[in-house]
């Protein structure tokens, strides 16, 4: 007859074993998900280009952005975060990064959708060459 303790390692050991197994599959069925969400972003208007009193350029655009991000959620998906960034260079920085507008999707259901929206945070130029550029 075998002891508690044998017994209790072969239970322990088949549970991690069949836990470990229902992750593989779990972690394998995602990958079979085809993703192949898609966005378009058009500046529709600068609201406001304004130099403000130190110097610095700021931006207020409105923006008309719509996505299919429905592709995205799978079975394993709650919620998917969204934003918007600009990219720019400048002579003293190769990458400048702003963002300028975030949502939380919250379910698939809203997953589809075309907004007309200003920029959520302040775009400003520190080195004042907005007004020497033109917007792509």
């Amino acid at each position: 007859m075998h002891t508690f303790g044998y017994r209790a390692n072969a239970l322990l050991t088949f549970a991690v074993t069949a836990l470990a197994f229902i992750c593989a599959i779990a972690s394998f069925s995602d990958k079979f998900s085809n993703q192949n969400p898609s966005a378009e972003i058009q500046i529709l208007n600068i609201n406001r280009f304004k130099k403000q009193s130190h110097g610095n350029d700021e931006v207020s655009l409105t923006l008309d952005i719509s996505a299919d991000l429905q592709s995205l959620f799978t079975w394993n998906t709650k919620q998917v975060f969204v934003f918007v960034a600009a990219e720019y260079e400048t002579p003293k920085n190769s990458l400048n990064q702003v963002s300028l507008w975030d949502a939380i999707i919250p379910a698939k259901e809203h997953a589809k959708f075309r907004i007309q929206v200003s920029n959520k945070y302040r775009f400003i130029d520190q080195v004042q060459i907005f007004g020497a550029k033109t917007s792509t």
